[in-house]
C-alpha cells in the first residue's frame, strides 16, 4: 500500500484523480504485491503457485457495490454496530476502537465501572471472533437497523466533547466538532426524525459553547451565561430541525431532548424560560427512555418550577434508591438546591462528595469556590481544597 500511495502521488497530478480513488489504491496495491511475490518466487519456488493464483484473481479495479456511506469514519461506525452484538456492546466497542475514547470515558457515559466496561468490550471482541462475524460495510438496506446504535455513538462522542470527563478544559472541541460533522452526514444519509433530532440537540447545545466558560476558562452556569453571545445561526438551524422532527410524530428521545434545549435557547432569560413545559417534556421523555439521569434533569426543572425543596426531595429519592451515587452532577445539583435553602451543612457534604468524583479541573475549581463561600458564611476557616 505504501508503494500504491507513492504511485498515486506520482501519477495523479499528471493523469488526474481516478473516478474511484479507493478502488484504484487497492488494485494498485494488489499488483504491487503480486510483482513483489513474483520477484521473490525466482528465489523461492514455493511462492509461484500463490503468485499465479493472485494474478488470475485480479482484473479491473473493483467497484464498491454500495457507496451509500461515503465518509470513512461513518462507514466504520456502521460496520462496528453489528446487530449480532448486544446494543451496549456495539456502542462501547465502536467508541473505543473507532472514535478513540478511553475506557474510562466510555464507562462514565454508561455510568459503569471502568473494569466492567472493559470486560464488555473484551466479550464483544470474543463474540466477533467466535461467531466469525465478517468485517463488512453494510449495504444501504441494512443501515436502518443499525441507526439507533450509530446515533447513540455520535451522541456520546458529542457529550464527551461538550463536557469532558477529565482534564484541564471544560470541553473538547475536536470531539464535539466531529460529532456534529457525523450528525450532519447521518441526517443527510438517513433523514429519519431521530437523526434530525440528534443533530438539532447537538446544534442547540453547541450554540452556547462560548458562553459556558469565562475568559480565564472557568465554568459559567446556565443562569449566569451571556445569552447575547449564543450562536443564533446554530439555534435557528436546530429549532428548524426540531420542528421537522416533531411534525413527523415519529420522534423519540433525541427529539424530545432537543425540544427542551430549544426552549432554553429561545428564552431571553432564565426567568423567561417555560419551566412547566420543560417538566412536561421530561415526563414524556421518562416514558420514552426511563433513566435516573433524566429523572435528575427533571428534578432540576421541578426545582425551577416549584421551588428548590420540591427538586431536592426528588433528588434525594433518586439517591436513596442507590442510583447515581457515583454520578457527580447528582451531588452538585443536590448541593446547589441545599445552598439555595440555606442548608449549609448538607450543601457542603454534597459538594465534597462531588469533589471526590470529579476529574475535570474547571468543575473542581467551581466547587472549591462554592465551598469557600459556604465556609466564610459559617465564619469558619476558608476551604483550601483537598489534601494532596
Amino acid at each position: 500500500m505504501q508503494e500504491a500511495f507513492t504511485a498515486a502521488v506520482e501519477q495523479w497530478p499528471a493523469e488526474g484523480v481516478p473516478r474511484n480513488p479507493r478502488a484504484w489504491l487497492v488494485s494498485t496495491g494488489r499488483f504491487k504485491a503480486i510483482d513483489s511475490l513474483r520477484r521473490r518466487a525466482r528465489f523461492d519456488a514455493s511462492l509461484q503457485p500463490l503468485a499465479a493464483q493472485l494474478g488470475d484473481a485480479v482484473s479491473q479495479p473493483p467497484q464498491v457495490a454500495d457507496e451509500s456511506v461515503e465518509d470513512d469514519r461513518l462507514r466504520l461506525i456502521f460496520t462496528c454496530c453489528h446487530p449480532a452484538l448486544p446494543a451496549d456492546a456495539q456502542v462501547a466497542l465502536t467508541l473505543r476502537e473507532v472514535c478513540g475514547l478511553t475506557t474510562e470515558e466510555i464507562a462514565r457515559a454508561f455510568l459503569t465501572p471502568a473494569p466492567t466496561l472493559a470486560q464488555r468490550i473484551v466479550r464483544a471482541k470474543a463474540k466477533i471472533k467466535a461467531a466469525k462475524i465478517p468485517y463488512q460495510v453494510p449495504g444501504r438496506a441494512d443501515l436502518p437497523e443499525r441507526l439507533a446504535s450509530v446515533l447513540h455513538v455520535v451522541y456520546l462522542v458529542f457529550n464527551e466533547g461538550y463536557s469532558a470527563s477529565s482534564g484541564s478544559s471544560l470541553t473538547r472541541h475536536d470531539l464535539s466538532a466531529e460529532a456534529l460533522r457525523l450528525g450532519r452526514l447521518l441526517a443527510e444519509l438517513l433523514p429519519e426524525p431521530e437523526a434530525m433530532g440528534l443533530l438539532a440537540l447537538m446544534l442547540l447545545h453547541e450554540s452556547r459553547r462560548e458562553s459556558r466558560t469565562s475568559e480565564a476558562g472557568e465554568l459559567v452556569l446556565l443562569d449566569d451565561q451571556d445569552r447575547t453571545t449564543w450562536n443564533r445561526e446554530l439555534i435557528a438551524e436546530g429549532v428548524a430541525l426540531v420542528d421537522r422532527a416533531m411534525r413527523s410524530r415519529q420522534f423519540g428521545p433525541y427529539t424530545l431532548q432537543a425540544t427542551i434545549a430549544a426552549i432554553h435557547a429561545e428564552a431571553s432569560s432564565p426567568t423567561a424560560t417555560d419551566w412547566k413545559e420543560i417538566v412536561g417534556l421530561y415526563d414524556v421523555l421518562l416514558r420514552a427512555d426511563p433513566s435516573p439521569v433524566i429523572e435528575l434533569n427533571r428534578a432540576a426543572a421541578v426545582a425551577m418550577c416549584d421551588g428548590p425543596a420540591a427538586g431536592l426531595a426528588l433528588i434525594d429519592h433518586i439517591l436513596d434508591r442507590g442510583e447515581l451515587q457515583d454520578y457527580p452532577p447528582a451531588h452538585t445539583a443536590r448541593a446547589e438546591l441545599c445552598r439555595r435553602q440555606g442548608l449549609t451543612a448538607d450543601a457542603v457534604g454534597s459538594y465534597r462528595r462531588a469533589l471526590d468524583l470529579i476529574r475535570q479541573q474547571p468543575q473542581r475549581r467551581f466547587i472549591e469556590a462554592r465551598l469557600r463561600e459556604l465556609s466564610l458564611s459559617q465564619g469558619t476557616v476558608a476551604f483550601s481544597g483537598p489534601n494532596p
